[in-house]
């Protein structure tokens, strides 16, 4: 069996990630036993998406306080 390369395999989690795609179905892809370790091993990706998340709530819940 060979083995993906490193940047192969970064940029195709990146890609899906990117995209929206739910991290159980890239866990799977990847061969991860479970999320977790998908999560790990990206974390810098996914702390990007969290601090969309977390701005865009704020501004949603800052408005409606400043109401």
């Amino acid at each position: 069996m060979w083995r993906i390369p490193r940047e192969l395999r970064h940029t195709f989690v990146s890609v899906l990630l990117d995209s929206g795609v739910d991290i159980e179905h890239i866990a799977d892809a990847v061969g991860h036993v479970n999320s977790t370790i998908t999560k790990t091993v990206y974390r810098h990706q996914i702390a990007d998406k969290v601090t969309v998340a977390a701005t865009a709530m704020d501004a949603i819940f800052g408005e409606a306080s400043g109401s």
